[in-house]
């Protein structure tokens, strides 16, 4: 993870709303597992199209921003038939703080 990438990711409001949503996604996204199988259990994934409905932006554009996120190391996903979920990588989250507090 490098811190540059972080911050980039973070400098759009509705990329940094999408990571303080995920961060309870059972109060923002009451529907979430709606196309989960039974047996997955993928704790606190939220699917695209749900993320999407809620920043009320297109579906290509919140999939490059949850792309761009993932990449800097802020998220996590999990592929299941069609629907990709997604939760925040809560050790590289932890990272961040950690450098803020030692670095900056």
């Amino acid at each position: 993870m490098e811190p540059i990438d972080v911050f980039k990711a973070l400098s759009n409001e509705t990329r940094l709303n999408i990571l303080q949503w995920l961060k309870e996604p059972e109060k923002h996204f009451p529907k979430q597992g709606a196309h989960l199988p039974k047996e997955v259990s993928y704790k606190g994934g939220v699917c695209v199209g749900d993320i999407q409905e809620k920043a009320k932006t297109s579906q290509s554009t919140v999939s490059h921003y949850l792309n761009l996120m993932q990449k800097a190391g802020l998220l996590e996903s999990v592929r299941y038939g069609k629907w990709t979920y997604y939760r925040r990588d809560e050790e590289a989250i932890r990272q961040i703080g950690e450098y803020f507090m030692t670095e900056i």
